[in-house]
């Protein structure tokens, strides 16, 4: 499904100060929320159902947007999206940021397009720092327990 390149993406763990991502024993919701920095995601996932999944055996692949990647959509987005009645459309958003299997920045090539739960597919570009999307991967292969989680700046919305 995804060829191997020697491309790496940078890591910017020290963006995170000390160990927070290190070893793998944590699953990627322990993971996300020793960071600090997911308190939205994390938030988001448990309005839509999805802790669970995430905590579940996996492997998953997520693209995590940042608190302040959040707070970049426009203003009450994010309030309106964690409404009750706004769940799938929750669910569908937060689907669109992960992909089945662990999949590692090596495992990545330029223009590929992968597959998301979702059902739509993510493009990667590697012409400028890595993309997701729209969205930089600002730290990449922090992996856990069950899959692996890239950091991006910016939340993608899927095409349907």
């Amino acid at each position: 499904m995804f060829r191997k390149t020697s491309i790496a993406l940078t890591t910017a763990a020290a963006l995170f100060g000390t160990t927070a991502f290190a070893g793998a024993t944590k699953d990627i919701v322990d993971t996300a929320s020793e960071a600090g920095s997911f308190g939205t995601l994390l938030a988001a996932a448990e309005a839509a159902g999805l802790v669970d999944t995430l905590k579940g055996e996996g492997p998953f692949t997520v693209f995590a947007p940042t608190d302040e990647a959040f707070a970049a959509l426009p203003e009450g987005t994010v309030e309106e999206l964690l409404k009750p009645e706004n769940k799938d459309q929750l669910a569908a958003i937060l689907t669109y940021h992960v992909v089945p299997g662990k999949v590692m920045s090596t495992d990545l090539t330029d223009d590929m397009e992968a597959a998301t739960v979702q059902g739509d597919t993510v493009m990667i570009d590697l012409d400028d720092g890595v993309k997701v999307d729209a969205a930089n991967v600002t730290t990449a292969d922090i992996e856990t327990s069950n899959g692996v989680i890239h950091v991006i700046d910016a939340v993608i919305m899927p095409n349907s």
